[in-house]
């Protein structure tokens, strides 16, 4: 496992490492995660392994623009676009069901939804317009807090992973998740924007 600072240099790092199919630890906005590139079935099934989680819980995924989300096939609504103006970037995941027309990805045949978030977070972003939307989830043990420091990481998941980038000690806040896929949008997971604001944004559609 190696350590490396979120700079130009760990940047790159963190790309051979992904790219290569490994699975690498990156600071977002709210705290760090674990992240793998999507196609790569293996560094995805090694992200269940690492954090323990359920294999019938699907990962949440990182995007650096609305135009790698919309690449996903996912059916933009509404809803998700009033969302997506007021905190994108920022802490708020939005689960989009698919549009009929446009292709999707392989790795997302056969699914009814996915998990998508554009993070504020300079580095992460100019890293995810490099590899493309990375599969990312809390740097944790399923169920265990998350650490808040590269160290901590480091020393909880330890060679389970092949880089951690040390972006400091990060306090957020999970991020809120909004399901965007059915008539109505539903806050699944009230987090750094309150159930209160979701709905105040969402008093705009027609």
């Amino acid at each position: 496992m190696r350590l490396a600072h979120a700079d130009a240099e760990g940047a790159q790092a963190a790309v051979e490492v992904l790219r290569a199919g490994g699975v690498a630890v990156v600071p977002t906005d709210t705290v760090y995660g674990l992240a793998a590139r999507p196609g790569d079935a293996d560094a995805v099934q090694e992200v269940f392994r690492v954090k323990g989680r359920p294999e019938g819980m699907h990962l949440p995924v990182l995007a650096a623009s609305v135009a790698q989300v919309r690449a996903l096939g996912v059916a933009f609504t509404p809803a998700a676009a009033v969302l997506a103006r007021w905190w994108w970037p920022g802490p708020l995941t939005l689960a989009f069901g698919f549009d009929v027309g446009p292709d999707r990805p392989a790795w997302l045949a056969g699914r009814e939804e996915v998990a998508v978030r554009i993070p504020e977070h300079d580095f992460l972003r100019a890293l995810l317009e490099r590899t493309g939307v990375l599969v990312v989830t809390s740097a944790n043990p399923h169920g265990a807090p998350t650490p808040r420091t590269a160290h901590d990481v480091a020393a909880s998941l330890g060679p389970a992973v092949d880089l951690v980038v040390d972006g400091g000690r990060l306090e957020g806040v999970p991020s809120t998740l909004v399901n965007v896929r059915g008539p109505e949008p539903e806050v699944e997971r009230e987090g750094a924007i309150s159930r209160t604001d979701v709905e105040c944004a969402l008093a705009e559609l027609p």
